[in-house]
């Protein structure tokens, strides 16, 4: 394996375990889910919704930079799969800024309204409430939804290349399918995002990238054609015989 694929290797691991830094947010946003109307009138600190949001926007850039890293090599299995990648991430982390945004508006209208002189505290919790919902919903679609594309389009590039051992896309297999049913279940509202059962079905996912993140740093690829640069990328469509 050259220095240069595993530099890629290496600086994709890195990525990968970065995009578990945003775990404490379940902590951290307590204060703000618990009791919107509370903390929106002033009660508590903000300190730790300001500290999940830097969190979630490190997962973001971290997120899109494993699809920027991964591409080189990606595209030498399947050009489709590593542009679907890449898009994919992409749209996951439009939508972690999406959501980010919203909790930070409602750091602004609890700075700058709460106790001010004819405010209207229950408009104000009402648009907390609002913002909250926002934000569960942009956390489904972000992340919870498009890791199930991202796993399922990087699983493929890995199953065929046979650049990590098989067993790990095929976790990606098993969980984006079982994440993809859970979303489903809380989209029809069966149970909530952050239930036990929806953190079950996303724990193969977590798994895999987890997983797939540690074997990138310590082992790297294996070696390949693909990790030589010589292996093509998929073949151009035939040109059809002249009349």
């Amino acid at each position: 394996m050259s220095t240069a694929t595993r530099r890629i290797s290496l600086t994709a691991g890195v990525l990968y375990l970065l995009t578990f830094v945003s775990i404490p947010t379940l902590a951290l946003y307590r204060p703000v889910k618990d009791d919107v109307g509370t903390f929106i009138l002033g009660g508590g600190s903000d300190t730790g919704v300001l500290w999940g949001g830097l969190s979630e926007v490190v997962v973001g850039l971290a997120g899109v930079g494993t699809a920027v890293v991964l591409y080189p090599i990606a595209k030498r299995v399947s050009q489709t799969a590593a542009l679907g990648f890449l898009a994919a991430r992409v749209l996951e982390t439009t939508l972690i800024f999406v959501g980010v945004i919203s909790l930070l508006t409602l750091l602004t209208l609890r700075a700058q309204l709460a106790g001010a002189a004819g405010a209207d505290s229950a408009a104000l919790v009402t648009t907390g409430h609002t913002l909250v919902a926002f934000y569960n919903s942009t956390f489904l679609l972000s992340q919870s939804l498009m890791p199930v594309a991202c796993d399922l389009f990087l699983g493929y590039v890995l199953y065929r290349s046979r650049l990590v051992p098989r067993v790990l896309p095929i976790i990606a297999f098993v969980g984006a399918p079982l994440l993809l049913a859970s979303d489903i279940a809380v989209f029809f509202g069966a149970y909530t995002n952050v239930s036990s059962l929806a953190g079950l079905a996303a724990l193969p996912v977590a798994v895999f990238e987890f997983a797939l993140g540690v074997w990138l740093i310590v082992k790297g690829f294996r070696s390949t054609p693909l990790t030589s640069g010589t292996a093509p990328s998929d073949p151009a469509p035939e040109e059809p015989p002249a009349a």
